[in-house]
């Protein structure tokens, strides 16, 4: 998200730990005086912290007393660079002075984060408005473990009436808005943009073809046959009349459903009065279609032209967040989110943080509804009309329509969050299964399954995929191309090893274990830990999600083969504390069969219909069907690979100049230079490179 600048000026961007020693030199009278003028209790003599927490309030001191009064953002860092917190405040002195307080500012969160603090980094802004904006651009690149965390945040999907070609094209859209054109969303998902296009289609005759299909064709297509295309490319329609569609189409898109029905309504009834049948029943059609488009959305409202819903709810120190889309007075979706927050921030709080982040890449409404009061919810309504660049307003209704939308929402919320924790629960179950019949010491947080697919040796890859509590993690899965020049065609141990040791190795690089330190968490504390006895201690290595980085277990599909490769691989690294087990498929690979192989114990099979059974099935076949994909993957683009893609210089203008020319690769390969120099488009230098390129290879 970028800020609007109320003018030219650059934001100050300051490292104050990169500032001479004597700046940070004790200085007791003049903080006292400071103390004094500001009315701030810093306290100072707060014996009763832990030492860890009065360590970080001595960093945080330093720091503090050379802030400006005026508006900005702060980093709050650790020992090894990583960002901690991201914070925005009026007045930055006077919000850093509030963590000199210690352990009686904030609690166990705010606690540890001090304890953790070992420099801070700040950003100067002109508004505080400013600063909101920056700061949820911040959290949502840096991802601080004490923020609360978007998750999930994958792109939406938009309609897009393109602006850069005489016949535009409406076509679905994902990813970063640079071409040319009107965009209308976001909608939930891919699927509700389909069924809207589709429809679209027969309600305005719109292409859908790409630019190239279409300067190509010289006779309509099958879209035009069945009427959902009125078909430009080859002069069935004037540009102008197609031009007539569009601006039709922009209306809908852009809410004005009504006039455009009435329209198209008053043009059959005037076909039907003249005697043309033939074309009142094509206005009939398309009203059919436009109706379509609106009754089968759920829950349309009648008073709400444009708005977005969030609704939140909060369970078991877990929180979810419901968003719904309407646009034209029809819902388009709507998608649930689990963010990551501390369990003692308030439902305000967690959902204004939400909201900042939710809009920096996304175009925002001019009504945004709410379930909760947010904190500072002038201030973040400013900040998204400024970015925005039209008025926004946030409103938490009481009553009406609009609370009714509400409503749903938070019903939707509730349930999202009763299903999510019920799937936790199960899923505890059934590692804790996993950890008894694998004789582990506690239920595994983290299950890496490894996989390798292959054909006689070739487009060789090893899969990876990563399950825990949350069920599969397809965010944490890796691909690995084996591209050892060592190993014999289809040796399964070798690549195995291979995959093993450059996993292994890169965690050792990236999570050295003994580098690591807790996060927070949705667990109860422990008792000593909550007095501050174990505050700052180093634990397990946890990512951005809290979720850990080391597995608690590695399954191998294979027998014990795959399993001694997979201990060699991992003891010529030093990593030795990794529970590897090996699973081989029972007789005629029949599921149920399996026997399992853990170093130290002798192969055995679990009961058939033992629940763990089941689920090591579920996480072998995904692991299988992950590598089988990324193999079929590679081999289609390996089939589809021309050579002709390998010789510099030539790009896709010469490369199709050459096709048209000689029909296929194979034929350019076998031309003579003189041949290829007859080729419009193709210099001579170009010519002798590709009959060279081939000659070589020959």
């Amino acid at each position: 998200m970028s800020s609007k600048k109320a003018n030219d000026e650059e934001p100050k961007n300051e490292r104050f730990d990169e500032r001479p020693d004597e700046l940070f030199e004790d200085d007791p009278d003049g903080e006292a005086e400071r103390e004094a003028a500001s009315g701030i209790d810093l306290g100072l003599d707060d014996e009763a912290q832990p030492a860890s927490v009065r360590a970080g309030v001595a960093v945080i001191r330093r720091f503090w007393k050379t802030l400006p009064n005026g508006p900005g953002v702060y980093r709050m860092v650790d020992a090894v660079g990583d960002v901690l917190y991201v914070g925005k405040a009026k007045s930055l002195k006077k919000r850093v002075a509030g963590y000199l307080r210690g352990i009686g500012h904030g609690g166990l969160r705010t606690m540890r984060m001090i304890a953790e603090t070992a420099g801070m980094e700040f950003v100067t802004t002109q508004t505080e408005t400013e600063a909101l904006l920056l700061e949820a651009n911040l959290i949502k690149q840096l991802r601080p473990r004490y923020n609360v965390l978007l998750r999930d945040d994958k792109s939406f999907p938009y309609i897009l009436l393109t602006g850069d070609h005489p016949a535009p094209q409406i076509a679905k859209h994902r990813g970063a808005r640079t071409r040319k054109g009107d965009y209308y969303g976001p909608f939930a998902n891919a699927g509700a943009v389909t069924r809207t296009i589709n429809a679209l289609e027969r309600a305005f005759l719109l292409r859908s073809c790409s630019d190239s299909y279409y300067e190509n064709r010289t006779r309509p297509c099958l879209l035009h046959q069945i009427k959902r295309c009125s078909a430009p490319c080859t002069g069935e329609i004037s540009l102008a009349d197609y031009a007539k569609l569009v601006d039709e189409a922009r209306a809908f898109l852009s809410g004005r459903s009504t006039a455009v029905k009435k329209m198209l309504a008053d043009e059959m009834q005037k076909a039907s009065e003249e005697l043309e049948f033939e074309r009142a029943a094509r206005y009939r059609d398309r009203l059919a279609a436009l109706s379509a488009v609106q009754s089968t959305q759920d829950i349309n409202p009648q008073t709400v032209e444009e708005a977005d819903v969030f609704a939140l709810d909060e369970q078991a120190g877990q929180f979810c967040v419901q968003v719904f889309f309407f646009r034209n007075y029809q819902n388009w979706g709507n998608r649930a989110y689990f963010p990551r927050a501390d369990k003692s921030l308030t439902a305000g709080e967690v959902l204004g943080a939400f909201i900042a982040q939710f809009y920096d890449d996304k175009p925002c409404p001019r009504l945004v509804l709410l379930s909760h009061e947010v904190d500072e919810q002038a201030l973040l309504q400013d900040a998204l009309s400024a970015q925005a660049g039209h008025r926004v307003e946030l409103a938490a209704p009481k009553r009406g329509e609009k609370r009714d939308l509400v409503a749903h929402a938070e019903k939707n919320a509730r349930e999202a969050l009763g299903r999510r924790l019920a799937d936790t629960s199960s899923q505890r179950k059934l590692l804790s299964a996993l950890a008894q019949a694998f004789g582990l010491p506690r239920a595994p947080r983290r299950i890496e399954v490894y996989d390798n697919s292959h054909i006689m040796g070739t487009n060789a890859v090893g899969g990876m995929i990563v399950a825990g509590e949350a069920g599969f993690m397809k965010a944490h899965y890796r691909t690995f191309n084996i591209r050892s020049e060592d190993l014999t065609p289809g040796d399964d141990y070798g690549m195995m090893r291979e995959v093993l040791q450059r996993r292994f190795s890169r965690l050792l690089k990236e999570a050295p274990k003994e580098a690591a330190k807790e996060m927070p968490s949705a667990v109860p504390v422990p008792a000593e830990e909550a007095a501050g006895e174990a505050v700052g201690e180093e634990t397990e290595a946890l990512d951005t999600e809290g979720f850990p980085a080391w597995p608690d277990l590695v399954l191998i599909d294979g027998g014990r083969g795959q399993l001694d490769a997979a201990r060699q691989a991992l003891a010529d690294i030093g990593v030795a504390d990794v529970t590897l087990v090996g699973i081989a498929k029972g007789r005629d690979r029949d599921a149920g069969r399996e026997t399992f192989f853990v170093p130290g114990r002798e192969p055995f099979k679990l009961p058939p219909r033992d629940p763990a059974l089941y689920f090591v099935q579920r996480l072998r076949d995904e692991a299988h069907r992950f590598a089988i994909g990324t193999h079929r993957a590679r081999r289609k683009r390996e089939m589809t690979k021309n050579p002709l893609d390998e010789i510099p210089g030539i790009g896709p203008s010469r490369k199709r100049a050459l096709l048209l020319h000689f029909g296929t690769a194979k034929a350019v390969s076998r031309a003579s230079l003189e041949d290829l120099q007859r080729v419009p488009g193709v210099n001579a230098a170009t010519a002798k490179a590709v009959y060279a390129f081939f000659h070589d290879r020959a």
